[in-house]
């Protein structure tokens, strides 16, 4: 991996950064109690009806379940009835192999390889859940597979599908064109064009949507630059470099409360963290070499940071804003990207330069298991997961 003088400079910079975000959070809502009442024997006063923060949402989006948590649907096994009865499954595109390896969780144990496209880099639920698109890049094709039988489908023409998204009103496909420097908007069901947007940045790859669904921040690889893009208009409204030359950004999440979003860096070696509203300067939080993959935990409360470069996996609380676990795996590996298990309780990665994958323990950081597989294992998707409806990626569920 590449380092540079300034991400030298950023990582030991990065304390001091840690307290100046712990500076910004807020405080817990106070609650008041009725001593008065209570001695008196008396019943308490009806407590003041708290009218509920309502979402204004992109038009056509599923309502938001929790204005203060985006993955309020991603409680452990809370399995929509379109999915409930799908078997449990790990598919891992292998870029070099040309094919996707289906494991059992379960057993740890193989159960197919599937022949697909040229490189395939992720493979993709989509917004309704009942299908699986594998992206394959250089083959320029989508292949279906369908999770409830595990069979491929007939593999669909989309040029330079390096990565896969959904708007969340479920209309649109967003085409992560990298090389093309694109962002192709096409039907959701047929995959036929509707806009192509043309980016100025290079190696457009990973994104994330806001609470309201109504814009969402794309992380570009190849020239260290972000894009935030306007969901309905389909257009780029703003966007940045980041200040590190060289920098390489990733995965992209955004916090449970909708305010924040998180750009691992694989040049940097940490994450960026920005006001997706005010999209200003960002802050930076060193986790470790070549951080990779984001993967928040079934309850809200953290974010597993894949650090690719040195084999590890970083542990970062929402609540308290901060670092609090560094899982080293054995031997050592690359972690890049994958998903966290239905019941929370497994963290499936790839080993992207070891043709392996990794399944993590998320109470311990104990590695339950490493299975090999083909060459270059990239996005994995464990499914199904909860959620109402996928926006993307090895799954962004809602």
């Amino acid at each position: 991996m590449r380092t540079t003088k300034a991400a030298r400079l950023l990582a030991a910079g990065a304390a001091l950064t840690a307290l100046a975000l712990l500076s910004a959070c807020s405080g817990g809502a106070q609650h008041q109690g009725h001593e008065e009442n209570a001695a008196l024997g008396s019943k308490a006063p009806a407590r003041p009806q708290v009218k509920k923060q309502q979402v204004d949402g992109l038009p056509g989006m599923p309502p938001v379940l929790d204005p203060t948590d985006v993955y309020a649907a991603d409680r452990p096994n809370r399995l929509s009835p379109v999915v409930k009865d799908f078997p449990s499954r790990v598919y891992v595109p292998n870029t070099n192999s040309d094919t996707v390896t289906v494991i059992d969780p379960e057993s740890y144990r193989i159960l197919e390889t599937i022949k697909v496209g040229r490189q395939p880099q992720h493979v993709v639920p989509s917004w309704d859940l009942k299908t699986l698109w594998v992206n394959n890049d250089l083959g320029n094709s989508l292949t279906p597979i369908d999770p409830k039988t595990g069979k491929a489908g007939k593999p669909v023409d989309v040029h330079d599908p390096y990565n896969l998204y959904f708007t969340p009103d479920g209309k649109y496909a967003i085409v992560m064109a990298s090389m093309d420097r694109q962002l192709v908007f096409r039907d959701a069901h047929t995959m036929k064009v509707v806009k192509t947007v043309p980016v100025g940045c290079y190696g457009v790859n990973h994104a994330d949507f806001s609470l309201d669904g109504r814009y969402f921040i794309v992380s570009c690889e190849f020239s260290g630059e972000l894009l935030k893009v306007d969901t309905a208009r389909m257009e780029v409204v703003a966007h940045q470099k980041l200040p590190l030359h060289g920098a390489m950004p990733q995965d992209v999440k955004v916090s449970p409360d909708g305010k924040l979003f998180y750009i691992a860096d694989m040049v940097a070696d940490g994450m960026w963290i920005v006001n997706g509203d005010t999209f200003d300067k960002p802050e930076f939080l060193a986790t470790g070499k070549g951080a990779h993959g984001l993967y928040v935990s079934r309850d809200s409360r953290e974010m597993y940071v894949s650090n690719r470069g040195e084999g590890t996996i970083s542990v970062f609380d929402f609540t308290e804003n901060r670092l609090t676990k560094k899982w080293h795996l054995p031997g050592g590996g690359s972690p890049d990207m994958g998903g966290v298990s239905s019941d929370g309780k497994v963290l499936w990665l790839s080993g992207r330069y070891n043709s392996e994958v990794y399944a993590i323990d998320t109470r311990t950081g104990t590695e339950l298991a490493r299975i090999g597989v083909g060459s270059g294992p990239h996005g994995l998707a464990v499914y199904p997961q909860p959620g109402r409806y996928s926006l993307g990626h090895t799954g962004i569920f809602r």
